[in-house]
């Protein structure tokens, strides 16, 4: 191990506003860290230093000489009109195969090095940006935000990227689940203050929990002593023959000190006003077209949502969820066909950029307040502010003073006060915690009205999403499985196990017709009914069988890893063992179950 980068009395402010205050720590070339804390708690500030885009009030900043930095560039450079090939080789220096090369790692197809950097989706730039950042083989990388706008496929390629990179990192991230995967130490910037722990996220924080319960046992024992103490104090000290003894209990009673407990992280708990669960049809669409003037994005719509389900739009950027949601909400025209939403619902849209159009002049609490439903009342208002992070005097502050990310996230709490029926999401975890993320992602699930969302965040719609639309190459349908089985299904894909298949129709496919002149699945309805649910079935049991086989060899290969070396006790490899029997014995019942699903339709 060697140690890279060293900070040390790190002094940061912004006017009055303290950032970072005595900051010290140091980072090895073969620590993989993940760096969390607040909004505003200092950690892109500590990134920008590091890579000396901003300076340190105070400080010392100490680089190895060994040190090969590089680090993912959160603004574009690239040139108009400029191609893929041609912004590596000049950022890099690098030659034409070793871009090619590079890009290949990212899954950038040679065809697509000759085409314009920014005619390409977000998901595809950041991949290019990431292929340029690895072409100076650093052994120390610095990614701030990396999986902010990154479509699910790129961040499983980003993921297996920094799993294989042999050097050091440090990665901001507010997804939980990115920060599991890829770190195992973490960096909390809190309170001015760097702690690095040498675990990953989920350790970190079940040894702050332990921390956290022995000062409170130990506070409460000071307490109880103290209480003790004057006791004594009190009953003896009027009376001469024991005055000398009650001035000694003084003194131990002045010596006693508790130990100074920070301010933790508090519990995010966010409540939703609520709405009234009806049964019913929330939305259909009848052969719907969308996209914009010049170019069809997707055709042949035919989804039909039930009210109170939770439904999560997945899918690469660039294929058009954020062209769905917005045509859903009246921002855009369709093309084609229609949609109608159910009678009296109310539909509210949180739009990735929805704060450029708030009122500069508005403060927090007269937008919040202007955006709630009839009965919602200060106090709801209040609370909802703090969930979000505006406490206090907070809520007096100007929308022209707030930055992009207060600016989302005071939009996002609008429209949570405003007790609408539908709720259309795109993006709304990008400039949040992921102690908010995980709150929203609760206060959602149990909230009764209908909820159409886009995120890559995997732990949020993990917690939120009910069913799946997955939107592909011109077509959205209906995902007949689990997260679960998406999540795997593009994980072996990034792995080149398995080939990437087109989305299935929506549109009713030609068919063959009977003697008669009638369609022969039309003259046998039930029987095609029984065909289409039986493929749906097996398709779903091929990938919990899929499943299974990948556990099982991975199971089978710690096994042998154990065998060789008997005497080796790791506790990672014993938790990870853990995980992988209970996905073993979740894929086998899921298998199960479908089989029984199967042998009653043949029945």
């Amino acid at each position: 191990m060697t140690v890279l980068l060293q900070v040390n009395e790190l002094h940061k402010a912004y006017g009055a506003v303290t950032i970072l205050d005595a900051a010290t720590a140091s980072f090895a070339d073969d620590q993989k860290i993940g760096v969390i804390g607040r909004n505003g708690a200092g950690k892109s500030t500590l990134c920008r230093i590091i890579t000396g885009h901003e300076s340190a009030d105070r400080g010392t900043l100490a680089r190895n000489s060994a040190l090969r930095l590089s680090y993912l560039e959160q603004h574009d450079t690239f040139r108009p009109g400029e191609k893929v090939l041609d912004f590596l080789m000049r950022t890099t220096r690098s030659e034409h195969w070793e871009c090619a090369q590079m890009a290949a790692r990212f899954q950038i197809e040679n065809k697509t090095l000759e085409e314009a950097v920014r005619n390409l989706p977000g998901g595809f730039q950041t991949r290019v940006k990431l292929a340029a950042m690895l072409l100076g083989d650093p052994n120390f990388l610095i990614l701030d935000e990396p999986s902010n706008y990154l479509d699910l496929s790129t961040l499983i390629l980003l993921e297996n990227f920094l799993l294989n990179f042999k050097g050091g990192y440090l990665v901001v991230s507010h997804d939980r689940e990115f920060l599991k995967r890829t770190c195992d130490h973490t960096l909390e910037v809190e309170n001015g203050q760097l702690a690095l722990y040498p675990g990953d996220i989920e350790e970190y924080f079940e040894f702050k929990e332990e921390q956290l319960a022995h000062q409170q046992a130990y506070n409460r024992g000071m307490d109880k002593k103290r209480e003790q103490l004057q006791a004594f104090i009190d009953r003896f000290r009027a009376k001469a023959s024991t005055a000398t003894r009650a001035q000694s209990k003084m003194k131990q009673l002045a010596k006693l000190k508790t130990i100074e407990i920070a301010h933790p992280m508090s519990t995010v708990k966010i409540h939703i006003p609520p709405v009234e669960a009806k049964a019913g049809v929330a939305l259909a669409c009848e052969d719907l077209t969308i996209g914009y003037p010049e170019k069809d994005i997707a055709r042949g719509i035919q989804v039909e949502i039930d009210r109170g389900k939770h439904v999560a739009v997945l899918g690469n950027n660039g294929e058009g969820k954020t062209t769905f949601l917005r045509t859903l909400a009246g921002n855009l025209a369709s093309k084609g066909g229609s949609f109608r939403w159910g009678t009296g619902l109310k539909v509210a849209y949180y739009a990735q950029h929805v704060f450029a159009a708030l009122d500069p002049e508005d403060d927090v609490y007269t937008y919040l307040f202007r955006e709630s439903a009839p009965g919602v009342i200060r106090q709801d208002v209040l609370n909802m502010a703090g969930c979000f992070l505006f406490r206090g005097d907070e809520v007096e502050k100007k929308v022209k003073v707030l930055s992009g990310g207060e600016r989302a996230r005071l939009a996002l709490a609008g429209l949570l006060l405003s007790k609408s029926h539908v709720l259309l999401l795109d993006e709304p975890t990008n400039h949040l915690d992921f102690e908010t993320v995980e709150a929203l992602g609760r206060a959602l699930q149990s909230f009764a009205g209908t909820v159409v969302f886009i995120s890559h965040d995997r732990t949020f719609v993990n917690l939120l999403a009910s069913s799946i639309l997955e939107v592909k190459k011109g077509r959205i349908r209906h995902y007949h499985g689990s997260y679960e089985d998406y999540v795997y299904h593009l994980e072996q894909v990034a792995r080149g196990e398995e080939q990437e298949t087109d989305a299935e129709p929506v549109t009713v496919p030609a068919v063959k017709t009977g003697s008669s002149g009638t369609p022969a699945e039309a003259q046998n309805p039930k029987k095609s009914e029984q065909k289409a649910e039986i493929k749906k079935i097996q398709k779903r049991m091929d990938k919990a069988e899929g499943r299974m086989k990948h556990y099982v060899a991975e199971r089978d290969k710690m096994h042998a890893e154990m065998a060789k070396n008997p005497l080796h006790y790791s506790k990672e490899r014993t938790v990870k063992l853990k995980e992988i029997q209970i996905q073993i014995e979740s894929a086998e019942s899921e298998w199960r179950s479908l089989q029984i699903e199967m042998d009653k339709i043949h029945k």
